[in-house]
């Protein structure tokens, strides 16, 4: 029967395999697979036990399909609504991150077959006596105005809502983050959420304010995505998933984080029914929900609450390792983006007429786009021609080529300020042009702008976090991804903060010795 099974899921998985990414999979022994740690548990979270341990009962599953495929199931970290971008520039091999299947991204990528099922869930306080149902949306709140739901951004649950409140009198708000918006249910910020039952579960415990209100309601699934085309990986990923069905291991890992619930119990049924593996959207009204999501006494104990100094002792470590990216991708780019800087500067007050005017749009084109957009060009458009570029040289080259236009108004300017007749008395000497400007007019640009170009060096600190956009793990994206993890808000922000201080203000006093050294007067950096 297995086997029968197996076959099926081959024959439907698709017609014109091609087998680029399985073959490279194959070849170099790692399965790299997209995900968001930020996102939480029970998906993918840091072990509170060591920060610097990924799991979650996908990160397990990840390992069991790795260890059918006979390779390394290797974890990608990416901003959850770019993972799919992800996988269409070759960044990764598989999307596996709590992704509902929907006929739109059936389109446009490959679906796996459900792994799990799951419902939304909708979550208020426990001593708000207003909502005792779904009905209450049916009208404004008794004090007037619209109820005000939070949801994840992107979901199904935020396609739910919207749907609703196109004719209720609700309003949804968007988050990055479902912990994000529980709290700020329990903070009276929100007066609802709606969350997806495993994140509704898991979290039980850590929210007891909150409550679960009415029935789970529009089931669906989730599913794994490769890049269109990729039929033959998904064939692989298909026969995995087969087996950690059947062979019960699935229910094994659902069981361990308490998930395994009557939705769940499901998925033999579906592997066994040939319109999953033909990706035919599946009629959930088969799929019924019968009993209410487990209570966080079910689900396991609330652990104990941390002291802020233990939060300190075992989290600061993570977060200073974090910031060794931050200071690099800061001392490698920063001079780059200096000597080109330099360059365009030069360029434009001494070069020949041609270059002046793309010079110029060089530099509006930069100081005019946002470096977050320059970044997603270089990272996920330039695969689309060909241009595979690494995330960490993405990073350096995007701060770099950003920072230079700002880097050439700055000295720019400080060329201005000499008195022209300093170039003709090194000309009228016997300098050439090239050597007034190199040995006589930088130099003493140099030593005026050295306020401002400091001022950009702690401000290019600070604009490392946009690197999180193409999946660098930096300070603020690390800080993110714990405080969400671990619920330690302001101790992570305190940590950060101090952190952040710690690289910059050196760079202050340094700058102040350097003016007093050379003579520099003006205001200080």
């Amino acid at each position: 029967m297995a086997v029968a099974a197996l076959g099926l899921a081959v024959g439907l998985s698709g017609t014109s395999a091609r087998a680029d990414d399985l073959a490279d999979v194959e070849k170099d022994k790692v399965l790299l697979w997209g995900g968001d740690a930020e996102g939480g548990g029970p998906f993918i979270y840091p072990d509170d036990a060591d920060a610097n341990r990924t799991i979650g009962f996908e990160v397990e599953m990840a390992d069991q399909i790795g260890k059918y495929m006979g390779v390394e199931a290797r974890f990608a970290q990416g901003p959850w609504d770019n993972l799919l971008a992800m996988a269409q520039a070759d960044k990764i091999h598989i999307v596996l991150n709590g992704y509902e299947w929907t006929p739109e991204r059936a389109e446009q990528f490959e679906p796996s077959i459900p792994y799990f099922v799951y419902a939304l869930q909708l979550m208020t306080r426990k001593d708000d006596l207003r909502i005792k149902d779904w009905s209450a949306f049916q009208s404004a709140p008794p004090d007037g105005g619209k109820w005000q739901i939070g949801v994840l951004g992107g979901s199904a649950a935020e396609d739910y809502m919207k749907e609703l409140c196109a004719t209720a009198p609700c309003e949804v708000t968007l988050y990055d983050g479902n912990t994000d918006a529980m709290r700020d249910v329990e903070t009276e910020r929100l007066d609802a959420t709606l969350q997806d039952t495993p994140i509704a579960s898991f979290y039980a415990k850590s929210f007891p304010r909150l409550q679960n209100v009415d029935k789970p309601v529009a089931p669906g699934f989730y599913s794994i995505y490769v890049k269109k085309g990729e039929t033959a990986l998904l064939r692989k990923v298909n026969e995995a998933l087969v087996v950690l069905i059947r062979s019960g291991e699935l229910e094994r890992i659902y069981k361990k984080y308490g998930l395994w619930d009557e939705l769940n119990q499901q998925l033999g049924r579906f592997a066994d029914d040939a319109r999953y593996f033909g990706y035919l959207q599946a009629s959930m009204a088969e799929v019924e929900v019968k009993e209410e999501l487990p209570t966080a006494e079910a689900v396991g104990e609330a652990t104990t609450k941390k002291t802020s100094g233990e939060i300190i002792a075992q989290y600061l470590p993570v977060l200073g390792q974090a910031s060794l990216m931050t200071i690099f991708l800061a001392l490698v780019s920063f001079p780059l983006a200096i000597l080109v800087g330099i360059g365009v500067a030069v360029g434009r007050l001494y070069g020949p007429s041609f270059l002046k005017a793309p010079l110029t749009a060089y530099v509006e084109f930069l100081r005019g786009t946002p470096l977050m957009l320059q970044l997603y060009f270089l990272f996920f458009v330039l695969p689309e021609v060909g241009i595979n570029i690494p995330a960490v040289l993405t990073a350096i080259l995007g701060l770099a080529v950003n920072y230079s236009a700002y880097e050439s108004e700055i000295y720019r300017s400080g060329l201005q300020a000499i008195p022209h007749g300093q170039m003709e008395a090194a000309l009228s000497l016997g300098m050439s042009r090239a050597q007034a400007i190199r040995q006589v007019v930088l130099p003493q640009a140099v030593r005026i702008v050295i306020p401002p170009v400091v001022n950009d060096f702690i401000a290019l600190f600070k604009d490392t976090s946009v690197c999180s956009v193409i999946t660098i793990v930096e300070l603020t994206k690390q800080f993110s991804i714990l405080s969400k993890s671990t619920l330690a808000v302001l101790e992570m922000m305190g940590m950060t903060a101090v952190l952040y201080l710690a690289m910059s203000y050196p760079l202050s006093l340094i700058s102040r010795r350097i003016e007093k050294k050379l003579g520099v007067t003006g205001v200080h950096a």
